[in-house]
């Protein structure tokens, strides 16, 4: 009866209940005290007091909140001091949750550089769009040239499909859960097509810089829009179809149970499903690995190749943009864990967040 939308866990499966017949107790000056027993090794940053608010969950009886409860950790005993009477709890998080402050920081943060990364893809874009003209019919080579700003454009359309559908989840995850759904499935395809956009930069690069002769393919971009455009959007789609709860409320807690919702909005329109989140960082992990050895043999070509004076300097700068341009920046997600959590997470969301 007291399990929430996100199956929360309770220090010992153990929930006190305090009540007066004479009706509501709430606002109490001296609080009243809990006592929970254990055996774990807990401290304050994965174990809270909470009580049980009815009918405050989505899609569910309610949800557990830390409002008007302090805790205190002893030795084998978690004290609870609350203001009001209800049911009470000691909510397990996971170690090394965020806080409300870190929360509502890197929420600012992602908005702020999505926000300005969808401005600046869509002003490109539009500026490509009104300002192209056409040219004589190039050769081989010249034509694959000229598909390399062709394939940037396709990256930024990604990018800008991903910054809009992730600055439309907070906003939707309080509406309906079949546009919630619609919404998480954008996001999700938005993701994919990015990454694949981006090994699709890898692989022209190395056409570019390695394959030097003999690289006409046929019908090329076309092959390209296929596997980066055509592949997440069927991968999606049938996900979307077939098992259409895959998408949905995800609910992010942080050391402080949920109470965060009152400082930035906590509930996003993404996967809920471990599995399609596990299969989305395995294809993540190899299209960054590819990314990652193909930036490491043009390093190397430009170490070779580097002539005159100031030409390190001038390489580095191409390293850089290429470290971007390839999304390699995206590899952080891989470090979060123990002392690298915070600082990565901060990392991520401002390089990633500015990628556009």
């Amino acid at each position: 009866l007291l399990q929430d939308a996100h199956n929360s866990s309770v220090l010992n499966n153990n929930v006190l209940g305090a009540f007066l017949q004479s009706g509501r107790v709430a606002g109490l000056s001296r609080p009243v005290e809990i006592r929970f027993w254990h055996d774990m090794v807990l401290d304050a940053s994965n174990a809270t007091c909470v009580f049980w608010k009815p009918g405050a969950g989505t899609g569910s009886a309610g949800s557990w909140s830390s409002e008007g409860c302090k805790t205190t950790h002893r030795e084998g005993t978690i004290i609870c001091h609350c203001d009001h009477l209800t049911y009470f709890a000691v909510l397990l998080l996971p170690a090394g949750a965020l806080s409300p402050a870190q929360l509502a920081s890197l929420t600012h943060i992602s908005t702020i550089g999505c926000s300005l990364s969808a401005a600046a893809t869509l002003c490109i874009l539009l500026l490509c769009c009104f300002s192209s003209t056409p040219c004589p019919p190039p050769s081989c080579r010249q034509r694959l040239r000229d598909n390399t700003t062709r394939i940037h454009m396709h990256l930024l359309a990604a990018l800008l499909l991903l910054n809009c559908s992730f600055l439309l989840s907070p906003l939707l995850a309080a509406g309906a859960e079949g546009l919630c759904r619609v919404t998480a499935a954008l996001l999700h395809a938005g993701l994919l097509c990015a990454l694949a956009w981006m090994a699709v930069e890898a692989f022209h690069l190395l056409l570019l810089l390695v394959k030097v002769y003999n690289i006409y393919i046929q019908h090329y971009l076309l092959k390209l829009c296929f596997f980066a455009w055509g592949l997440p959007t069927l991968a999606v789609a049938a996900v979307f179809a077939f098992k259409g709860d895959t998408y949905g409320y995800h609910t992010i807690s942080t050391s402080e149970g949920y109470r965060n919702v009152t400082i930035v909005p906590s509930a996003r329109c993404w996967l809920t499903s471990p599995a399609a989140h596990y299969a989305t960082l395995c294809c993540a992990g190899l299209i960054l690995l590819f990314n990652m050895l193909v930036l490491g043999r043009v390093v190397t070509i430009l170490r070779r190749i580097r002539q005159q004076k100031g030409q390190a300097r001038k390489d580095w700068v191409t390293v850089l943009g290429l470290t971007c341009l390839l999304g390699t920046t995206w590899g952080l997600a891989f470090f979060s864990f123990g002392v690298f959590l915070v600082p990565q997470l901060y990392l991520f969301t401002i390089l990633n967040s500015l990628q556009g």
